[in-house]
C-alpha cells in the first residue's frame, strides 16, 4: 500500500516549516548550503593586522613642513644606490616606454 505523491509533498512541505528548512521537491540546486554557511569576512579581515600611520604617510599629509628621518627609506635608497654603482639596478626606461605614460 503505497502513498499517493501529493500527501507526501504536503507532509514535506509541513517538514520544511516546522524545521525552517526550504522547501525543494524537486532536488534543484539552490545554493541553500553555501547560503547557510558562516560568512568568512570577519575572519579574513582579523587574519591581517590593522595598517599603522608609517613616516612617510605623516610626510604626505603634512608636506614638506614636516622635517622627519625615515631609516627604513634610508636603508632601501642607500641598498639601490649601491646596487646601481654595481650595474645591477632597474633598466633605464625607452623613449618608447615614456610616451606611453
Amino acid at each position: 500500500m503505497s502513498v499517493p505523491r501529493a500527501r507526501l509533498l504536503d507532509l514535506m512541505k509541513v517538514q520544511c516549516k516546522v524545521f525552517s528548512i526550504t522547501y525543494n521537491p524537486e532536488g534543484l540546486r539552490l545554493g541553500n548550503k553555501v547560503l547557510r554557511q558562516r560568512l568568512r569576512g570577519p575572519a579574513l579581515a582579523s587574519y591581517y593586522p590593522r595598517k599603522v600611520v608609517t613616516i612617510r604617510d605623516l610626510q604626505r599629509e603634512f608636506g614638506p613642513d614636516l622635517i622627519a628621518f625615515d631609516e627604513e627609506d634610508e636603508d632601501r635608497l642607500e641598498s639601490l644606490a649601491g646596487l646601481r654603482a654595481r650595474g645591477k639596478g632597474n633598466a633605464k626606461k625607452s623613449e618608447k616606454d615614456k610616451k606611453k605614460k
